[in-house]
C-alpha cells in the first residue's frame, strides 16, 4: 500500500510539472505572437544572444539540440524559419562539413532585445513571480 501511495504522489508531482510547463509555454506563446515568434523561437534567439558575447559569434546547431527541447528535425525547421525571417544565419563548419553553425543577425539581435522583456514578463506571470 505504501508503494502505491508513493507512486501516486510521484505521478501527481509529474503531472503538476507538466501542467506548469504547458501553462508557461502557452503564456509565452500568446505574449510573443504579436512579434511573430513562439516560445521555442524565442528560446533559440535567447540562447544565441546569451552565447554570443560579441557580434558574429556562432553557435553549433548540434549544441542547441541538447538545450532546446525539440527533435533535431523540428529544430532544423525552426532554424530554417528564423533564417527565412532574417533573424539568424547558418554556415557550414569548415573543420567538420557535417556541422552547421547558427548566429544571430543584427535583425535577430534587435528582435531579441525587443521581446526579451515581454518574454520575461510572461514567464513571471506564469510562474507567479
Amino acid at each position: 500500500m505504501a508503494a502505491k501511495t508513493a507512486d501516486a504522489r510521484l505521478e501527481e508531482r509529474w503531472r503538476d510539472i507538466l501542467a506548469v510547463h504547458a501553462r508557461t509555454l502557452g503564456e509565452i506563446d500568446r505574449s510573443l505572437h504579436p512579434y511573430g515568434l513562439g516560445a521555442s523561437d524565442f528560446e533559440v534567439l535567447d540562447l544565441l544572444a546569451t552565447a554570443a558575447s560579441r557580434e558574429g559569434e556562432q553557435y553549433r546547431v548540434q549544441n542547441l539540440v541538447g538545450r532546446i527541447h525539440l527533435s533535431q528535425s523540428a529544430l532544423s525547421r525552426l532554424i530554417a524559419r528564423l533564417e527565412k525571417d532574417g533573424l539568424v544565419e547558418r554556415s557550414v563548419c569548415l573543420e567538420d562539413r557535417r556541422g552547421v553553425y547558427v548566429a544571430l543577425t543584427s535583425k535577430g539581435r534587435d528582435r531579441h532585445a525587443e521581446v526579451l522583456p515581454v518574454q520575461r514578463a510572461a514567464l513571471a506571470r506564469a510562474l507567479g513571480e
